[in-house]
């Protein structure tokens, strides 16, 4: 008995070695897993095995949660002014007024539009069996899904949360804007102005060449969040309600679900639109039910709080 302690101390280094020695390391001076290279913790999930799932602190991390999934990144959390003043040219008396809002916690945000591809294995996978988009003899495949209505969009994001585990959701209005601002002030991302080499819109408002028909995704720069199209291309649905101002919308960043619940907001702009109605302050309120060519979204997903949720395929 005199001999345990001994013992005892020299077991526990035993299995402090060996667990070293499968990959699963741990310092012996703090008895923690070690950080590898890339701030992970080793033995976690890891981008090199391909499993490491997102959490809050997880600030411009990319990430898909599975090979049907639209690729996201997580927008860090922060405040903004959210609105247009009077004097934005091109400025709809709906565009305010200008208020406050706080995001309180990092999102997951699509990196780009979903498209017709990822619409199409839902399609094949029974989660959205009651509408297939058609794309007007364009193509398919990386072409921003469109011709779907706010509720086809719903059913989109129900069958990701149920495949994945996660909640999937569209943006909130407040979180698109402050997603698309990227911390820019100004009616672009891009600054007082825009043109259609950062941007698909029509760009003969402006003297430039208009495409007239949506690129495939990601096809131009993305903003300093990383999110790609978020001016143009197809205009997005949102979360919210149509209200005709901003008096008494919330102030957290969560979607506003009263005022004309029979008309939700668009946003962003399409490839059809002058530059003015691309601008991040600009908002559209339109029919649940409508389907147009120059109609689309992207996804949001919320973000658990610590790392103990299902495996991710991050990129």
């Amino acid at each position: 008995m005199q001999n345990w302690p001994r013992v005892s101390a020299l077991w526990c280094l035993v299995v402090m070695l060996f667990l070293a020695a499968c990959g699963n390391k741990v310092d012996v001076e703090t008895g923690q897993k070690k950080h590898s290279s890339n701030g992970l913790m080793e033995g976690d999930w890891d981008t090199e095995t391909g499993r490491n799932p997102p959490k809050i602190t997880d600030i411009g991390k990319v990430f898909r949660d599975c090979e049907e999934c639209p690729e996201m990144i997580v927008v860090p959390a922060g405040s903004f002014v959210m609105g247009s003043p009077e004097s934005e040219e091109g400025r709809m008396h709906y565009e305010g007024p200008v208020h406050q809002v706080t995001i309180p916690r990092p999102i997951g945000v699509g990196i780009f539009e979903v498209t017709f591809q990822q619409w199409d294995a839902c399609i094949e996978d029974g989660g959205c069996s009651t509408h297939r988009p058609g794309d007007n003899n364009r193509g398919r495949g990386n072409l921003p899904v469109v011709n779907v209505n706010w509720h086809d969009c719903a059913e989109y994001t129900s069958w990701l949360s149920e495949k994945t585990g996660y909640r999937y959701r569209m943006l909130s209005e407040a979180e698109w804007e402050y997603s698309a601002r990227a911390g820019t002030v100004t009616p672009f991302y891009t600054g007082e102005s825009i043109s259609t080499g950062q941007a698909n819109f029509a760009g003969h408002w402006i003297g430039e060449t208009s495409r007239f028909e949506p690129l495939a995704v990601g096809s131009l720069s993305a903003n300093d969040f990383g999110l790609y199209d978020m001016h143009g291309n197809v205009t997005e649905w949102v979360l919210d309600c149509w209200n005709e101002s901003y008096v008494g919308a919330p102030t957290d960043g969560s979607g506003w679900q009263d005022g004309d619940c029979s008309s939700r907001v668009l946003r962003g702009g399409s490839y059809a639109d002058r530059p003015a109605a691309i601008r991040s302050a600009l908002r559209v309120g339109i029919g649940f039910r409508h389907r147009a060519v120059v109609i689309g979204f992207r996804v949001a997903r919320d973000l658990p709080m610590e790392s103990s949720s299902p495996p991710i395929t991050a990129l």
